[in-house]
């Protein structure tokens, strides 16, 4: 219905609707029962530039852009899917259990500080292209977008290293567009395809500022079990590893 998809809706779109629906009325080629028909269907309100648009695509999802530019009256949603879901570090007023089309989870990102270093590279998660992926997605309240985006690019964004991008989250109450952190096969951050062995003695030897990459994978495998999501090739991963150990 209109109503419940009018959040995805563009100003061009409705201007586009409503030109139609002018053209309808002035018809005299359409049976009188078809013009009423249509001349009743349901329009959200005309959008302007500057208004608060629920689907975020006017802001781009720049630190500079959403602290500069978003809405002072707007919460921002943000979508989780490795440590943001057992540690966001922000204010929530609303978390539901979701999925992204078009991106999938991996443990695929060097981390040369938060879970490595320069000398012993970890790893990280990072949101690839193709596929889909379960997570959490949150809602922030408006006064504190600013906070929440600072705290947010100090903790994911030390080396700009992921491309942050709007990703369309089912809810139960709709789609909403929520902030996320994805990352381009082209980056140097990107890992490729690593053998069992790589993986092992990272396990077994990499530490960041924030601990292990080992601690990180099991505590990430750990909350998405807790909210009910299944990620059958991270378990496996894992249990990889500690056969190994």
């Amino acid at each position: 219905m209109v109503t419940r998809h009018a959040r995805l809706w563009h100003t061009s779109s409705y201007r586009l609707v409503t030109k139609f629906q002018s053209s309808v009325s002035k018809s005299t080629c359409l049976p009188s029962k078809l013009k009423t028909f249509i001349s009743k269907i349901p329009l959200i309100p005309s959008l302007s530039a500057t208004d608060n648009r629920s689907d975020q695509a006017f802001c781009e999802p720049t630190q500079e852009a959403l602290i500069k530019h978003w809405p002072r009256s707007q919460d921002l949603w943000v979508f989780g899917y490795a440590s943001l879901i057992w540690r966001p570090e922000f204010e929530i007023l609303e978390q539901h259990k979701t999925k992204v089309q078009g991106w999938h989870r991996a443990l695929k990102m060097w981390s040369r500080l938060n879970r490595g270093t320069p000398e012993c590279p970890g790893l990280v998660f990072a949101l690839l292209s193709g596929g889909s992926c379960q997570g959490m997605v949150f809602r922030t309240p408006a006064q504190k977008v600013a906070q929440t985006i600072e705290q947010l690019w100090f903790r994911e964004m030390p080396n700009n290293v992921y491309t942050t991008r709007w990703l369309q989250c089912p809810t139960p109450h709709g789609p909403v567009n929520a902030l996320a952190f994805t990352l381009p096969r082209s980056s140097p951050s990107y890992t490729g395809t690593l053998s069992p062995a790589q993986y092992q003695h990272i396990f077994q030897n990499a530490t960041g500022r924030y601990g292990t990459t080992l601690d990180y994978a099991q505590e990430t495998l750990n909350s998405l079990k807790h909210h009910g999501i299944h990620d059958k090739a991270l378990e496996a991963l894992l249990q990889f590893a500690k056969d190994r150990l």
